[in-house]
């Protein structure tokens, strides 16, 4: 196991829809022996439901109420690797709750990166829309400024593979042991 001063604490990963979160967290999870967690499966485990139809009955305000709650619960699990959802930065309180209980890593990639990735994807109920390139880029003008506040990393993950990335975040761990 790969000891950090955060060994104790939890890791979160924000960033973008497409980004790589779930599956750059499933691997760090791996290499520091932790539990994986995506709080937007957790959402979907916890409701039934999945996202697009919470979006589609609830609305965007619905969901974000529920992710929430799911942050509030998920940052208090210690010693946990969290891919929470592109949006989670949109509501304050989960922006303090996973400043103030673990290690941030933003992982940020280009919008022309984020549509090669989610060109195909479904699942993604913000970019069903005529113009997914121009929603990326709004998603971005608000949610970047956001991310990079509670971030105590930034890794692009952009032209990387998944392996290298974890390894750059490890590395960046490392520097913020050093005395």
């Amino acid at each position: 196991m790969l000891t950090t001063p955060f060994e104790l604490n939890s890791i979160y990963l924000v960033g973008p829809m497409g980004v790589g979160k779930s599956t750059i967290g499933r691997k760090l999870a791996e290499r520091f022996e932790l539990t994986f967690k995506d709080s937007d499966h957790e959402i979907e485990e916890r409701t039934g439901a999945s996202i697009p139809l919470i979006f589609d009955i609830e609305g965007e305000d619905g969901f974000r109420k529920r992710e929430q709650s799911v942050i509030d619960d998920l940052t208090q699990v210690p010693q946990l690797i969290l891919a929470t959802g592109g949006g989670v930065v949109v509501t304050e309180a989960n922006r303090h709750a996973l400043k103030e209980r673990g290690l941030v890593v933003y992982l940020h990639a280009s919008v022309d990166t984020l549509l090669e990735r989610t060109a195909f994807c479904r699942n993604r109920p913000l970019l069903q829309t005529e113009d997914p390139r121009a929603r990326l880029e709004e998603l971005m003008e608000v949610r970047h400024p956001l991310y990079q506040e509670i971030a105590d990393i930034t890794v692009e993950t952009g032209d990387k593979t998944i392996l290298q990335v974890v390894k750059a975040i490890v590395k960046r761990i490392k520097r913020l042991e050093k005395p």
